[in-house]
């Protein structure tokens, strides 16, 4: 991936931001596995190493450690889980205890095992390095990541990978429920997009419109190959993890995950931590995320059809019933990220004027109901709350009270002030 083309059209950006990211090399293609050593020699990655990976994907990365060894590096030290589903702080913990006499990390997989050796990489100040072993999630050049602490998801400043490699015979093998998740990530980037650019128009948030279509470029090609997302082809392969690293570049260059997620990805925290807490598997992260996406872009579509003028009030949230949401160990956080809470920013008055343009962005942003069904089901991509094991009552819950997880201004956090019921607006 040419990455100093990405930054050649951010230039003298009209947002007025400098743009810039700390990934160096970016190598997607087939054979990697074999040239893992030379390339992250070539790019002065630092000799001696903590790989940290698990059983799954140690197993499909079989020759890495051969690569790296035949090239002078030092793995001085492995931490395998037996099968890493989310990232805890305990776990954190464990990555930094290892990690403080090494120079570089690797971590070998995704998702969670990335999310530990990006925020480990940070707090140690370590070389931090990526070899994907599926394109299941849009983090992977993010500088950011969710860890789960006192059962409550939240973003954790992290060090972006200085190297990420992903050999596409790998990737094109990958199971296809990961393949599916990834995809089910990718689509929320329309609400999230859409999100931003409201946020901006009623609070004066920062917005830049050349990042975020760096995102909708990445997200138009995905799903271009919705078709060939579950295929053992690993040209899709590709480019579909191509498009997930431009989506967490897109964070980067940002400063904020607003290009990446919305409501959709709240939605999904408030469901796996409520199943955490219980000590129940909250499902992966792109699944929950993908079905989140289909109730809240129908959500969405249905307020801009069924409410075409507001009289919004100061908001009137019921902070007794919010609160009774959380578990005790959840509420200090929830009342943090509420004091002040996000509202306090938005006018009535303002909000009541731009509405037309908010429905009007709504339609001219989302997919319909049925072009992201059919996208989705080509993909693989579950769509049902059955699909994810979230019961009628779950949903409802945190459908309502998710924008309380976030100190961040989405479109169901302005229902109080306008005397809507999220759930009369779900079918």
């Amino acid at each position: 991936m040419d990455l100093q083309k990405v930054l050649k059209t951010l230039e003298n950006c009209p947002c007025g931001k400098t743009h810039t990211f700390d990934t160096e090399v970016v190598e997607i293609g087939s054979g990697v596995t074999a040239r893992a050593g030379e390339i992250l020699a070539a790019a002065g990655f630092p000799k001696k190493l903590l790989i940290v990976g698990d059983d799954n994907t140690m197993r499909v990365s079989a020759g890495l450690t051969d690569s790296l060894a035949a090239a002078g590096f030092d793995i001085a030290k492995k931490l395998i889980y037996d099968n890493m589903k989310y990232a805890r702080v305990e776990q954190l913990r464990e990555v930094e205890a290892l990690a403080g006499d090494v120079d570089g990390i690797i971590s070998v997989g995704t998702g969670s095992l990335n999310d530990l050796c990006r925020v480990a990489s940070f707090e140690l100040n370590k070389k931090f390095c990526i070899f994907a072993t599926a394109p299941s999630m849009d983090g992977f050049a993010s500088d950011t990541a969710p860890i789960i602490e006192n059962e409550f998801k939240t973003s954790w400043q992290a060090r972006q990978p200085m190297v990420i490699l992903a050999d596409t015979k790998i990737l094109a093998k990958a199971p296809v429920e990961l393949k599916s998740a990834g995809f089910g990530d990718m689509v929320a980037k329309y609400l999230g997009i859409l999100e931003w650019r409201i946020a901006n128009m009623l609070i004066d948030e920062y917005y830049c419109p050349a990042v975020a279509q760096i995102t909708l470029d990445a997200l138009e090609k995905c799903c271009s190959l919705a078709n060939k997302v579950t295929a053992d082809d690993e040209e899709s392969a590709g480019a579909i993890m191509e498009a997930l690293v431009l989506s967490g570049l897109a964070m980067k260059l940002a400063g904020c995950s607003r290009p990446a997620s919305g409501a959709e990805h709240v939605v999904s925290h408030f469901w796996e931590c409520y199943k955490l807490a219980r000590g129940i598997w909250p499902e992966f992260h792109g699944k929950k995320v993908g079905v989140a996406t289909v109730f809240l872009n129908r959500i969405y579509q249905n307020l801009a059809d069924r409410v075409p003028s507001v009289e919004p009030t100061a908001d009137m949230t019921d902070w007794d019933t919010v609160y009774a949401q959380f578990s005790e160990k959840q509420l200090p956080e929830v009342k943090k990220l509420n004091n002040p809470t996000i509202t306090d920013k938005v006018d009535p008055a303002r909000l009541k004027a731009i509405w037309p343009e908010i429905c009007r962005l709504i339609k001219e942003t989302l997919p319909t109901d049925e072009k992201l069904l059919s996208m989705m089901k080509a993909a693989g991509a579950v769509t049902e709350l059955e699909d994810i094991h979230v019961t009628p009552e779950l949903f409802a819950t945190g459908l309502r009270y998710h924008t309380y997880m976030r100190y961040r201004l989405l479109i169901p956090r302005l229902f109080p002030m306008l005397g809507i019921d999220i759930m009369d607006l779900v079918d």
